[in-house]
């Protein structure tokens, strides 16, 4: 398996722009399955978890060409509304297909969902929102079978505001009859990105970003060329990677309101923040504690929580992190210890005692975000440093290695 070879102690400068957001990708490639016809999205990113979705499309009937960062997605062949079970077990994201496949032939039959590592997610609030719109669903031998004559308007509330639930309400919606209101709908920058894309296709869906959503029904729907949104949390992982390698990065290509949360937590960490429009330069100063508690947008994001941990294992005193969104996401911990972190962990929360350096080490990602965190760790660790396991990696973060070295990082990828 390949690894990345990282030999720390070297400060990173220039300036990277970040591509378009997995996150927000994911769920629109699933939404060009309510028209039938040729959609184009701009600044895809070339990830694992986007071949995989690519994949399910080209299995129910899609067509689809890639030219650069743009995907040609022709659905007017789509006719399957059964996704292959190794699939749907390969990457969660596929959950996503069941909203547009509903909306699209009243009818799809999926199993579980897979691909985390992180904790339960369960799909409870999935499967709700679809019975409130009024399709029966039916759970069994590992299968979910949903079914529905006549979708109809309908107000959900959400016990917690879950992204991939309000994401899949709104796509079932939309061909609704009637109105629908999505209630304690999440808020998130990517569900804003939905919004717009579902509207360029000739929807009414108004209020993403807030936390009510109200969704107009349509008869039809049609293609629609769309630019997906920059990934916040690539952004907000190469600014923690200057501020743990005391550089001065300045990333391009983002909304810094969409990382308010983060920049001011680093701020408060000692590091110098300057947003403009689309770009955030961070500059490195005396890395101090602070408290993190992880938050539905726009509070801080359980995304960014591991590359944060990892920050402040160098920053000087005690830190706490309390991860609220998802109960198993500190695997990273132990793999840290190795590199000399000093960090207990208990239950949802973790107290970091800053260490003045850590040493380099063999070690292994987890999950995406762990892994991602270790290259941070690795770069600002003494000696050399390996990291295995990186296909966790490549699924969220495009050619990591070769974005750092042209910030000026000693990192290598080795079979």
């Amino acid at each position: 398996m390949e690894k990345f070879v990282v030999t720390g102690e070297v400060q990173l400068a220039g300036k990277i722009r970040v591509g378009g957001a997995k996150n927000a990708t994911l769920p629109i490639m699933a939404a060009t399955l309510l028209c039938s016809g040729v959609s184009i999205l701009h600044d895809v990113p070339h990830l694992s978890d986007i071949r995989a979705m690519q994949e399910i499309l080209e299995l129910l009937g899609a067509k689809i060409k890639q030219d650069g960062y743009s995907l040609i997605i022709d659905t007017s062949t789509v006719s399957k509304q059964e996704i292959p079970e190794h699939l749907m077990r390969e990457m969660r994201a596929s959950v996503f297909l069941m909203g547009p496949l509903l909306g699209k032939f009243r009818k799809v039959r999926v199993s579980y969902p897979g691909g985390c590592a992180i904790g339960p997610r369960p799909i409870d609030l999935h499967i709700k929102a679809l019975e409130k719109l009024g399709a029966k669903v039916k759970e069994s031998y590992g299968y979910i079978e949903a079914e529905a004559g006549v979708l109809t308007g309908a107000e959900i509330q959400f016990d917690f505001p879950s992204v991939g639930a309000t994401e899949n309400a709104m796509m079932a919606a939309v061909m609704a009859k009637g109105t629908s209101i999505i209630r304690n709908a999440a808020r998130e920058p990517e569900i804003v990105d939905l919004q717009d894309f579902l509207n360029k296709m000739g929807a009414k869906v108004a209020g993403a970003g807030t936390d009510t959503i109200k969704i107009e029904g349509v008869t039809k729907l049609f293609p629609a060329e769309h630019i997906i949104m920059p990934d916040r949390i690539q952004a907000g992982t190469f600014l923690i990677a200057g501020a743990i390698t005391q550089g001065d990065i300045t990333v391009d290509n983002i909304s810094p309101e969409h990382l308010f949360s983060v920049t001011d937590k680093l701020e408060e960490i000692g590091a110098q923040i300057t947003a403009r429009n689309d770009n955030i330069r961070i500059r490195a100063g005396d890395l101090r504690g602070v408290d993190i508690k992880t938050l539905p947008f726009p509070g801080f994001p359980t995304d960014l929580q591991a590359p944060m941990l990892s920050l402040l294992a160098v920053a000087k005193g005690t830190s706490i992190i309390t991860e609220t969104i998802f109960e198993n996401r500190f695997k990273h911990v132990d793999e840290l210890t190795r590199m000399g972190a000093k960090i207990k962990v208990e239950g949802r929360t973790a107290i970091i005692r800053g260490v003045s350096k850590m040493t380099g080490a063999v070690v292994a990602a987890p999950d995406l975000r762990a892994g991602g965190a270790l290259v941070l760790a690795a770069l600002a660790a003494q000696g050399v440093s390996e990291i295995e396991q990186v296909y966790h990696i490549d699924r969220g973060y495009e050619h990591l290695e070769l974005k750092l070295q042209s910030l000026g990082a000693c990192i290598i990828r080795s079979d």
